[in-house]
């Protein structure tokens, strides 16, 4: 047989292969996405649920007190808090203990409504009104309090 007469076709390559089923490769680094997301989905769990423990304990002791008793109930818990970061700082008396509670940045405690801290618990009638400007400042401050680290 002559060259010219064989019957000759063109190459044809096998079709890519498919997306489905990835490569087991593919398979761990879904499975380790899947664990952090898993993790880091714990971890912001785990937050909020101390954040609803921590404003429930601030909130449990307002049912039936006076608001004298309800300040000098935020002023304890204020207190416990900074234990928590500075061993002395619930020794503090007076502007010293305002002053504190300010930190670096604020004045709302030493200058504003969290002055009646001072005396607020002592006193035979406090006002609700001084009670109802002090209880978000304290919340707030609390709530930062607990969540710092030593």
């Amino acid at each position: 047989m002559a060259p010219a007469e064989l019957p000759l076709r063109d190459v044809h390559l096998p079709p890519p292969p498919g997306w489905w089923p990835p490569a087991a490769g593919w398979w761990w680094v879904g499975a380790a996405l899947l664990c952090v997301l898993a993790f880091v989905l714990l971890i912001v769990m785990r937050r909020r649920a101390r954040r609803r423990r921590w404003q429930a304990l601030f909130e449990q002791d307002s049912a039936g007190a006076t608001a004298a008793e309800r300040i000098g109930a935020i002023s304890a818990l204020l207190r416990r808090a900074a234990r928590r970061l500075d061993p002395r700082a619930d020794t503090l008396q007076g502007e010293a203990w305002l002053q504190w509670l300010d930190g670096r940045k604020g004045t709302e405690f030493s200058r504003g409504p969290g002055r009646v801290l001072l005396e607020g618990g002592f006193r035979p009638h406090a006002s609700d009104a001084e009670l109802a400007a002090l209880e978000p400042l304290a919340r707030a401050r609390f709530l930062q309090l607990m969540a710092r680290k030593r």
